[in-house]
């Protein structure tokens, strides 16, 4: 098993190429399915992820050829099998966005009850009550669903679908399942994340009608059918703010090209607050500090909403920097009830944490001393690396495979800026 090993210190100075988003990338692989004509993505990220999800659509019998230039050609005319087997999805909670493409276009599906990072409940219920909404059956047997239109109909039809709770994977089910389905759906409680238009605007450039993306009220006017598109993956996020973090921690002056600064809003505002310097470009987002961080940085209270609030997948990650800043401060997450399994391997390197319920209490201290630590689940991993960039001495981080499942040649980026940081094995 691989692992990273770490010896903190060093300032973070260069440019980091954002590569495109796994949260973006994953529905849009799905949505590939919509149609029997050719898709192009391009920046679509090498991760373990994506690895898994071209697997698994290449089952279905879906042609799936990685380009050279980090495109993706995908041909669903050659599906044959609308199943998402267990053995292929159990590592990965995405493998429920080919529920809705699959009955959408062939009226019936069999996808396993999917995996993932263990932080918590998230349950498919609220995908299971809006595709019923919209005219499926679906029934769960033996850790499946499975789904197929109503008796007499030959698509799903529209509807209303409000769902109970803000759910990301949710919204991008309903919009890839509504675009082929008969007559207007609106979707109310819509997530707002930016994957969320990224995959609308593929849509509409394969044929769909849709209107209000990026707000929590969608309108789709279902279309008989989609054709192939050309469309490029949107910048990850969640990387661009993993660097910032790991720059403001390091100390060091770092230009990370591509990545979105009206994405990053919330975790922006908080690291010039804590102050850094962030300057959002056209081409990218540039970040300046100085070491060490607890003699210039302050920690910073926040908590985790949907977006455009605090992302949760950055909890963990400024959690690491709070860890190192002066002062005291309050940590509340609210989307997860189990993630903040990285606080522990932290509190091993000599941070200062205690957990009260969803509310983890971080007074920040002038050194952490490096040590092993393992990662539980994808972002806790990143965060571990950052605590590790800073830290005296060496650290290994065990259990990496989480990293690469969300993040694309972390440790090369990291290198080429002047981290000393190897994978060994």
């Amino acid at each position: 098993m691989d692992k990273l090993l770490i010896r903190g210190g060093n300032a973070l100075q260069g440019e980091v190429l954002i590569s495109g988003a796994k949260n973006a990338a994953l529905p849009e692989l799905c949505a590939a399915l919509l149609t029997d004509q050719p898709v192009t993505l391009a920046n679509v990220p090498h991760l373990q992820d994506v690895a898994t999800m071209l697997k698994l659509i290449r089952n279905m019998g879906v042609t799936a050829d990685r380009q050279d230039d980090g495109s993706v050609l995908l041909n669903a005319g050659t599906l044959t099998n609308p199943e998402a087997p267990y053995e292929l999805v159990k590592t990965m909670r995405a493998s429920v966005l080919a529920l809705g493409p699959l009955l959408a276009r062939f009226g019936h599906a069999k996808v396993s009850l999917p995996g993932g990072c263990a932080i918590g409940s998230r349950p498919v219920d609220q995908h299971i009550k809006g595709l019923q909404a919209m005219g499926a059956v679906i029934d769960v047997e033996h850790g499946y669903m499975l789904a197929r239109l109503k008796d007499g109909r030959t698509r799903l039809h529209g509807a209303r679908i409000a769902t109970d709770m803000v759910t990301v994977t949710g919204t991008e089910n309903f919009l890839m399942a509504a675009a082929l389905a008969e007559g207007e759906t609106i979707l109310e409680n819509a997530a707002q994340e930016p994957e969320i238009p990224d995959l609308a605007e593929m849509l509409i450039a394969m044929g769909a009608k849709i209107e209000g993306h990026g707000t929590s009220r969608i309108r789709i006017q279902g279309v008989e059918k989609l054709h192939g598109c050309s469309h490029r993956v949107v910048a990850d996020r969640i990387e661009a703010g993993t660097f910032l973090c790991a720059v403001a921690a390091t100390g060091g002056d770092v230009f990370l090209r591509h990545a979105r600064g009206d994405h990053l809003d919330a975790v922006i505002d908080k690291l010039r607050d804590a102050g850094a310097t962030v300057d959002v470009q056209t081409e990218g987002i540039r970040v300046h500090s100085k070491a060490p961080a607890y003699g210039h940085l302050k920690a910073q209270n926040f908590r985790t909403t949907e977006y455009p609030g605090f992302p949760t997948d950055m909890q963990a990650q400024f959690m690491t920097l709070n860890a190192i800043s002066q002062g005291a401060c309050k940590v509340t997450e609210t989307i997860f009830e189990n993630r903040f399994m990285h606080v522990n391997e932290l509190v091993r390197l000599g941070a200062k944490i205690q957990i009260e319920g969803k509310v983890a209490m971080v007074e920040g201290v002038q050194q952490l001393s490096g040590a092993t630590v393992m990662a539980t689940d994808l972002r806790a991993s990143a965060s571990l690396v950052m605590a590790g960039l800073v830290a005296q001495g060496e650290t290994l981080v065990d259990r990496i495979y989480h990293l690469d499942r969300g993040y694309d040649k972390m440790e090369a980026k990291l290198r080429a800026i002047g981290a000393d940081i190897e994978r060994v094995k």
